[in-house]
């Protein structure tokens, strides 16, 4: 099995808004497992609150409010997502892939899992599942078929890990 290097933290996240970091470097590695990432990875994620990732979402794309989730990746994939010719790109300090970076609102996350009837945990492996597709190419702005194929990958790898689709 392939060992990806996933860095998790909160940062000016009050204990309401916490996040279960082992369980989002669960299923970024399932994710990329799933997906067929076949060389070590590196993945960032920041667990922040509504004011930092609408401070994010403001510099980095011109939008001034909170949002769930930011994804940012180092190279672009065309979907279905991970490309086999990455294995060039590798860092060779570290002899990983700097696949991207992810962003969370733990007060957005509490506050969907409210909202839609789920548990904090199924809306923190959804936006982690969500945000490690965008990462590998995966995008869902309109109803083409690479929305449907987002959502089927989603619906898959929740599946996977035991959660409610």
């Amino acid at each position: 099995m392939i060992k990806h290097k996933i860095y998790a933290r909160h940062s000016g996240v009050k204990d309401t808004g916490k996040l279960s970091i082992p369980l989002i470097k669960h299923c970024v590695q399932t994710a990329l497992r799933y997906e067929g990432v076949d060389i070590p990875c590196e993945v960032s994620v920041l667990i922040t609150d509504d004011k930092g990732i609408r401070r994010i979402n403001g510099e980095f794309r011109g939008i001034d409010r909170p949002t769930d989730v930011l994804s940012f990746p180092m190279r672009e994939f065309r979907p279905p997502g991970w490309s086999p010719g990455a294995a060039g790109e590798i860092d060779p300090e570290t002899g990983l892939f700097p696949l991207g970076e992810i962003v969370l609102s733990g007060e957005r996350v509490h506050m969907q899992a409210r909202e839609y009837g789920w548990t904090g945990e199924r809306e923190t492996a959804y936006l982690t599942v969500h945000s490690v597709l965008h990462l590998l190419g995966y995008d869902h702005i309109d109803e083409s078929a690479g929305k449907k194929l987002m959502r089927t990958r989603e619906d898959l790898l929740m599946r996977e890990m035991d959660f409610i689709v």
